[in-house]
């Protein structure tokens, strides 16, 4: 295991590859995918540049591995972001090249099922950045939020520290992509509720692993990009969310019971988990139910913590989720966890 290494900043004018290594659901949704698309362009000043599978539906895991390596190989482009995520981008890790990826560094940006490409990147030696994909967060009707162009700009542009603030707001309501009506304001937001700290008594400073909570038990069942040497993890600060599937407590609990049984989780001594997202089509939660999901995570991750890393800091709510607004967490990179001073920092 190398450290992995920052790779070259992209300028504004530059070329950025959009790629769907995942589901390549610009096909079926295009008023996110072009609103996004605009906005690299006009806010951010970079110019997409997609690729053969990036709006084909039902497109192979071969044409998507040929997509990421084109776009990494392209020496004009100078970053990678993920349209969006999906359910079946670890069917592509068998297929990259992971010679070429090394051989040309680039910042990739995606969460979600991209936590695959992520994780397959940290053990390239490649910092990646966890978020910022172009149909949900640069797609958002109305405006980009503040703290998610403010983030991801300086993720793409700048190097060195960042430090992260709780959203005074926070949404995870979402409407139909294919009404146009849904882009003519911006989506619902709540009061925020801050972060909550568990164990605050001291300072964790060091390299980031984690993503997807959903994502990451995928890759242990099928073997793939977590290292069976559970010390190279010693020492790291662990970062989990969980998607819009919303998965049950018991679940929550029983994928970090067995990252405890392996002998991984307690090899990190800090924890950021996301806020989670608890409304979806599929479970329409009041606000008396998404407040009850939220406890009942919260309280699924507090037991596996206790049964198998009781010394963890945990900071919970931290806005990198699958919610609104989404902040890029560097994969790979520094992540400093201030518990007395209530802090949180990255370095992009």
């Amino acid at each position: 295991m190398t450290t992995p290494s920052y790779p070259p900043k992209p300028a504004p004018g530059d070329r950025i590859a959009v790629i769907s290594p995942s589901a390549a659901l610009p096909g079926l949704f295009p008023l996110p995918y072009e609103l996004g698309l605009e906005r690299l362009r006009k806010e951010f000043g970079l110019e997409p540049v997609e690729y053969p599978a990036t709006r084909k539906v039902g497109s192979t895991p071969q044409e998507r591995a040929d997509d990421i390596h084109a776009a990494f190989a392209d020496p004009s482009v100078k970053a990678v972001i993920a349209s969006i995520g999906g359910a079946d981008q670890i069917t592509v890790l068998p297929l990259l090249d992971r010679e070429l990826l090394r051989a040309h560094p680039k910042p990739f940006f995606g969460m979600s099922d991209n936590t695959n490409l992520l994780a397959y990147l940290w053990n390239t030696g490649i910092v990646g950045y966890h978020g910022a994909t172009v149909m949900c967060e640069l797609g958002r009707p109305g405006a980009m939020h503040p703290l998610t162009a403010e983030s991801l700009r300086a993720a793409l542009f700048t190097s060195g520290p960042y430090e992260l603030r709780a959203a005074d707001h926070f949404g995870d309501v979402n409407d139909p992509w294919d009404d146009p009506a849904t882009f003519d304001h911006e989506p619902p937001m709540e009061p925020g509720t801050g972060w909550a700290w568990h164990r605050p008594d001291r300072v964790v400073e060091a390299r980031s692993w984690g993503g997807n909570i959903e994502i990451l038990s995928w890759l242990l069942m099928a073997d793939r990009e977590v290292s069976r040497d559970t010390s190279v993890y010693d020492g790291h600060v662990l970062f989990l969310e969980t998607s819009e599937d919303m998965p049950k407590a018991d679940d929550v609990f029983w994928i970090l019971r067995s990252m405890g049984e392996r002998g991984l989780l307690q090899r990190f001594p800090a924890l950021l988990m996301g806020r989670a997202k608890a409304w979806s089509f599929a479970q329409p939660n009041d606000a008396a139910a998404k407040a009850r999901y939220a406890q009942d995570q919260r309280q699924a991750v507090l037991r596996a913590v206790d049964m198998y890393a009781p010394d963890m800091m945990v900071v919970f709510d931290v806005d990198f989720s699958h919610t609104d607004p989404q902040i890029v967490i560097p994969y790979g990179g520094t992540i400093r966890v201030d518990g007395p001073a209530r802090r949180i920092t990255v370095t992009y």
